[in-house]
């Protein structure tokens, strides 16, 4: 590998990692968020819905801009205004101020998800094996960061404002310095030269082998959607925790994905992505379980411990898969992949508010365990090679003979 695979796999790095304590400083202190602009319980959903709607639209915009411009440049300047937009969510105090800043955030997350993982594709198809769980590892440890430095604030009870500006302080110069390092699909190999080879197929084909991959990316996100979403109101409302605890079950959730995903790679190489994304499902739907029947806190923990360690192998493999099938068009493939991640944030926030009013908290975290576990019936399609010919047997591509048996 050479130096200039290094640094745009290092830069990357860091620009997942960045991503990661933005997100968790936003959705670890929605209680406070709720507070300080005085939005109900009944229209909170309403806001939580609003930024994966706007993401989803920054991200088919970016499967669009991708074709003028590189997904470098996207990359490097839609982090500044997702950590600007943070900014602006803590030092507003109207509901008008709220939106503009949450939507702001949406829109700029769209294109910064869709970018980042396309970097991620084109860089590991170029190395030649499995490195997607290291990037999203890096962006658990960010998470853990910001989840921590979100218990910080909630234990000296900072306003948001003073917990949010010394991190875009930090991280803003740094995530844009280290940008210009970032590498490109084409930079990184010749495969993206032939932009449209991987669009050989018609559309409904194209269409049938990607959705498979859509609705595991949709059901893992219903899953980490709960998490984020509902996890410190579920420990502080429904297990009685106190509002400092109610920071932590996030926390330990993204201790566990960081773990899973440091190790998730040299699982991949070693047993295959199939075997892997059929444990995490398990070890998943486990988690929502133990959750649900939860006696007190603590046990509540235990549940989002398994949960971090399940979820966390199925979005990158994901992602990874969508590359493999579309090796010539994958920023299209990644960008419209990306969608779905949005499509179960949209779904799994609402839909598990919706059932915890209606019904119960516990009884709402059953739904994402069962889509968890619909899982299993697309695993297959983390293969080298789907079965497209209908005959139950698995056809290596031509590009990925030589590279092992997962084709990475």
């Amino acid at each position: 590998m050479t130096d200039v695979l290094r640094r745009g796999r290092a830069s990357l790095a860091f620009g997942f990692f960045a991503q990661g304590a933005t997100f968790a400083l936003l959705v670890t202190r929605i209680p406070a968020i709720q507070d300080r602009y005085g939005v109900s319980d009944a229209l909170l959903p309403a806001f939580l819905a609003a930024v994966p709607i706007l993401a989803g639209v920054g991200s088919v915009t970016t499967e669009q801009l991708v074709k003028r411009i590189r997904p470098s440049r996207l990359l490097r300047w839609s982090q500044p205004v997702v950590l600007l937009a943070l900014l602006g969510v803590g030092s507003g105090d109207r509901l008008v101020e709220l939106a503009v800043a949450l939507g702001a955030f949406g829109l700029a997350v769209g294109a910064l998800d869709a970018s980042m993982n396309m970097l991620g594709v084109s860089l590991q198809r170029t190395y030649g094996r499995s490195i997607m769980l290291g990037f999203h590892a890096t962006y658990s440890l960010g998470g853990i960061v910001g989840a921590s430095l979100a218990w910080v604030g909630a234990h000296w009870h900072l306003s948001l404002f003073v917990s949010y500006l010394p991190v875009v302080l930090v991280l803003l110069p740094a995530a844009f310095v280290g940008s210009r390092w970032y590498v490109d699909g084409d930079a990184a190999s010749g495969l993206e030269a032939d932009a449209g080879k991987g669009q050989g197929e018609s559309g409904a084909l194209v269409f049938r082998l990607l959705l498979p991959l859509c609705l595991v990316m949709t059901f893992a996100y219903i899953g980490d959607s709960t998490v984020s979403n509902w996890s410190a109101k579920y420990l502080q409302d429904v297990l009685g925790s106190s509002e400092q605890l109610a920071t932590v079950p996030y926390n330990v959730y993204m201790v566990m994905t960081l773990v899973g995903r440091a190790v998730g790679d040299f699982g991949v190489r070693r047993f295959g992505a199939v075997a892997v994304v059929r444990l995490g499902a398990v070890v998943a739907a486990l988690g929502f379980a133990v959750v649900a029947v939860a006696p007190g806190a603590w046990v509540g923990m235990l549940g989002f411990t398994l949960l971090g360690l399940g979820l966390c192998v199925l979005v990158p493999q994901t992602f990874a898969a969508a590359g493999r099938l579309f090796p010539g068009a994958s920023d299209a493939a990644v960008a419209r992949l990306n969608i779905f991640n949005y499509v179960g944030f949209l779904i799994g926030s609402p839909l598990v508010g919706a059932l915890g009013d209606a019904w119960n908290y516990r009884g709402a975290m059953l739904v994402p365990m069962v889509l968890v576990l619909a899982t299993l019936g697309y695993a297959r399609s983390f293969a080298p090679e789907p079965d497209r010919y209908g005959d139950g047997h698995e056809r290596p591509r031509t590009a990925d003979v030589g590279r092992g048996s997962n084709g990475l």
